[in-house]
Order: structure tokens, then sequence, then C-alpha cells
């Protein structure tokens, strides 16, 4: 029978298709005070990353021939690793992770939360409240438009503003209990779902991965994901030894803050797949490449015809994984999304805060689980390939795992005290200035401790892989 801190761990592990007798090489210790809340928070930071860590420890089996490594999940690394994002530092400056108008406002019958902190999103906010102003923080500021969109918004219920924002291609959703979200269309779809999905697509032959002291040594991964579960999910590959090399459009603004914290290890270009001669370079690339994880809200890339089955067809024996806020089924499923809309609008922002207001969790930690599982997906992938061959496909979603967390999760006794992020914090040079970031929790016998390399800047390596 499984022991209350192994149970998340047991869940995530059976929803990858893994062998159970596996979790028996699996502790857990450390203080485990650093993620309070009234949901089991801390219970899905331990889970996803001791899932994470089993599937790295499995794969590091296959490459070596040894035995599964033990794995040990230390609460105090999990969660600082759940903070990183607010605990990393340049030359001791801290990152402001939202901007003034991404957060809650009161509209006329309850709340309702917006996501403004890419300049594209700030203008449709903007536009579709009818609020002057521009993309450019400053000048949003200069014109009073926090003030000015707490008016409009006011004026409307929050149905209301969700509608009219996401019509207009910005981001807004209306505060929602946990009931509300329940007898909602997307809510019953997404509570039949499982906590994430694998799939063999085709008949490719088996991965002959070859021996390697890291469990992703030799492989390359295409990294087309944005803030945050996405990169979090690659920044771990890039830990165990994959070359990842993120791609981004060049017309779409990245915060290089938050390429700080999860560009660990990575490399980054830019290469606009709609013209010819940067898709060609994709296609060289899709070439050699063995992993390709994408976190565009869905239908975004497959217009670009980078469907799974496209992708399959072109190189076979990929594992190709997805993320996405909603899911890729339901009303909700073209929709953008973050986190924090996605914690408003299943219910946890009600259940984390008072009569008075909705409340947060403690850490972004829908994105960090999520990317965790993520990439636990893709590492049991290529475990299942060296043993039985095909394309691999992994899907997660953010409401799904949101759903694990409100319904599923029990919170696991540990004693909350003498939690100290200092302790996996450490120092180290970068293109960017001095960074402090958080050390990596993913951890079994013989794992690397720290990655590679620091982050670089967002969008200036060359489209290549390392060594090429």
């Amino acid at each position: 029978m499984d022991s209350p801190m192994a149970s998340g761990t047991s869940q995530a592990w059976a929803a990858l298709g893994a062998d159970a007798s596996l979790l028996d090489r699996v502790s857990y210790g450390g203080p485990s005070g650093g993620l309070p809340a009234r949901l089991p928070v801390m219970e899905l930071a331990r889970a996803t990353v001791a899932a994470c860590s089993l599937a790295a420890a499995e794969l590091a089996s296959v490459r070596t021939g040894s035995p599964v490594p033990r794995v040990r999940v230390d609460d105090e690394a999990v969660a600082t690793a759940f903070l990183s994002d607010r605990l990393m530092r340049v030359d001791g400056r801290a990152w402001s992770t939202f901007s003034p108008l991404s957060r809650f406002w009161r509209a006329a019958d309850g709340w309702v939360r917006t996501h403004a902190n890419y300049p594209h999103h700030r203008a449709r906010l903007l536009a579709a409240l009818g609020v002057p102003g521009s993309a450019d923080e400053e000048a949003v500021d200069a014109v009073d438009a926090v003030d000015a969109v707490a008016q409009a918004i006011a004026g409307l219920t929050a149905r209301e503003v969700e509608e009219t924002v996401y019509a207009a291609g910005g981001l807004a959703v209306a505060a929602r209990g946990p009931e509300d979200w329940a007898r909602s269309e997307q809510g019953i779809l997404t509570a039949g779902q499982p906590l994430l999905t694998t799939a063999r697509i085709d008949n490719a032959p088996e991965r002959m991965l070859g021996g390697a002291a890291l469990p992703c040594a030799g492989l390359r991964v295409l990294d087309l994901t944005r803030v945050l579960a996405g990169p979090v999910a690659t920044r771990t590959l890039a830990l165990l030894g994959a070359d990842v090399l993120r791609i981004d459009a060049p017309q779409l603004p990245e915060s290089q803050e938050a390429h700080n914290d999860t560009g660990m290890g990575k490399r980054s270009t830019t290469l606009d797949l709609g013209e010819d001669t940067d898709r060609r370079l994709f296609e060289e690339l899709l070439d050699t490449a063995d992993v390709v994880v994408t976190g565009y809200r869905p239908g975004a890339l497959e217009r670009l015809g980078l469907t799974p089955e496209a992708l399959a067809e072109r190189r076979p024996g990929l594992v190709i994984a997805q993320l996405s806020a909603w899911g890729r089924y339901g009303p909700w499923h073209r929709r953008r999304g973050f986190d924090s809309l996605v914690q408003v609008a299943t219910g946890i922002a009600a259940l984390e805060g008072s009569p008075d207001a909705p409340g947060t969790l403690p850490a972004q930690a829908l994105d960090h689980g999520t990317g965790y599982l993520l990439a636990a997906g893709v590492l049991r992938a290529l475990t299942e390939q060296h043993r039985t061959g095909g394309t691999r496909l992994v899907r997660v979603a953010l409401t799904q795992t949101a759903h694990w967390l409100v319904h599923d999760l029990a919170p696991a006794p540990g004693e909350d005290q003498g939690f100290d992020a200092e302790h996996r914090l450490t120092e180290t040079d970068s293109p960017m200035g001095r960074l402090r970031h958080v050390l990596p929790p993913v951890s079994y016998d013989g794992s690397p401790t720290n990655w590679a390399r620091p982050s670089g800047r967002w969008g200036t390596d060359a489209p290549a892989w390392n060594g090429a």
C-alpha cells in the first residue's frame, strides 16, 4: 500500500504507463514548508518532481545497462524550484513577474483576472475595453490605464469582460467557483480526461540509444514553447544532457527575465516558419531532431503543417510532446491561457481566497508541475521507444493538472519547519550578468547537480545544433 507521501507520485507514475514496482526506488525527505496553501500544492510539486526524477533514472538505466538508480526527493529543493521565477536575480535585481495590468479586477457581479505581460496582449486588452494607450507599458502607465481599466471592468459583468477581451485576442477570465467550473462544458470534459495522455502513433523501429552517462546525452530537442510550463520541461531535458534549441518567431516578443530562469542549459534562436528561408532551416533541424516540444495553443502550429501526423511522416521515430492551457477539446480548446487564468477559471482562486477576494497559489504551481509531468512523459516515451519503437505523442494541459490538484491529491503529512530557499540557490556568470538561480530538483543517484551552461540572451544563438 502507498504511503501518504507516495500517493501523488503513484498517480502520476500510473498516468505515465510505467512499471509500478519502480516506485520503491523513490524516497522523500527535507523541510516541506515552502508552498503553504489550502490545496495540496506541496504534494503536487513533490509528486511531479518525483515522477520526473524516476523517469530520468529509468532512462539512465536503459543507457547504462545498470539497475534503476535510487531517487531522493527533497521537499526543500522541490519547493524552491517551484519558486524559481520569483527567486531569479541578475546582478542582485529581481524580476517583477506580473505587469500592472495582469491582476484581479472587480466587475459588476464578481471578479475577473487579466493577463497582459506581453505588449500585444496589453494592446488587445486596452482596445477591447476602449481604453486609450499603447502596447508600451510606460505609455500605458502614462495615461493612467490601470484606473481606466478598473472603471471599464466595473461597468461590465465578469463574463462580459471575459468574452469581450477574448474576442479581441486578449486574455481575461471570469472568476468561477469549483462548482461553476464543474458544471461548464469545458469543466465536464476536463474531468473526463486523464492527468496526461501518451500514445504510439506509428510503427517506427526501435531507437537504439546507446551507452551514455546522462539519460538524454546525444539527443536533440526542438523547443517550441513559451512561458512557463513548456520551458520548465525543456530546461529539465537540458539538465539531463539533451541539446535543446528553443525556437521563437521573431515577431513575437519574449521576456529576457523569463528566459533567464527557464533558459538554463539551452540555446535560443528565432525563425519565421512562414518565411521560405527560415522554414528550410527549421526543416533541416527537424531532419536530425529526436524530440519536438510544443506549447502554443491548439491550431497555432497546426496551420503551419506541424501536426503530430505530419511530424511523424517527416521524421519517423520522433517524440512529440504537446502542452496546452485548456486541453485539445471543448469550446475553450483554441483559447490562449496561462497558469494564473486557469487558477481563476477552475475555482482554485476561489478556494484559495476569502469572501472578499479571490486568492492565488503560492507559486505558479500548475505551470511548474505540468512542466515536470511533460518532461517525465518525454523521458518515458524515450524509454518505450528503446524497447518497442514507434513515434510517440505525449499531451498535457494545465486544466488537467488543476483538476488533479483540486479533486485527486491529498495533502501528505510533513513538518512545515526549517524551509530555507538559500540552501538551493547558486550563482554563475552569464551574458546578462551575475545570475542567482535555483538548483534543479530532479535528482537520482549519479544525476547532474546543475546545468552545463547558464541562460543566454534570448533569440541570439545560431539556428543549428551544437557542433553542427
